[in-house]
């Protein structure tokens, strides 16, 4: 009895394990983070065209013709830096302060007593590896969304 019940814990955790993997695949992770830190100015479809837009003093780029403005070529690069604050957008902020806060920078340097209110789930989420990881899945939509 005990090794039919067992039996069928394998197979439903199967089941449930590869459904949660073909739920998993259907995230587009880079869409996600640009819609999150980036669609609120420049979109939801990357045209400069966000709710916040018409408050700012300057239209903010068209995100789908990067690719057409350099010679058909999508400039890697300079969109990370610009994502990761190497390269200074005016309208983004200053290095210190971007407009998306530290959300693309490694965990700030803050206080010894403030570090102690950092959970180590907060310090994973500031990691290099996950920073980098952010950047490069809207880098990578930003390619995907290129006008042709």
């Amino acid at each position: 009895m005990a090794d039919a019940a067992f039996k069928w814990l394998i197979i439903a955790n199967a089941v449930i394990g590869f459904g949660a993997c073909a739920w998993a695949q259907e995230i587009d992770f880079g869409k996600t983070e640009y819609h999150t830190s980036c669609a609120a100015c420049h979109g939801a479809d990357g045209k400069g065209t966000g709710p916040l837009s018409a408050e700012l003093k300057s239209t903010p780029t068209d995100l789908t013709v990067l690719a057409k403005k350099n010679n058909g070529v999508f400039p890697y690069k300079a969109v990370t830096e610009v994502i990761d604050g190497r390269k200074e957008i005016k309208i983004h902020g200053t290095r210190e302060m971007p407009i998306w806060g530290y959300r693309y920078t490694p965990m700030p340097k803050i206080s010894p007593e403030a570090k102690k209110a950092y959970q180590s789930l907060n310090e994973y989420y500031y990691s290099e590896m996950v920073i980098r990881n952010r950047i490069l899945a809207i880098v990578d939509y930003l390619y995907r969304i290129q006008a042709k």
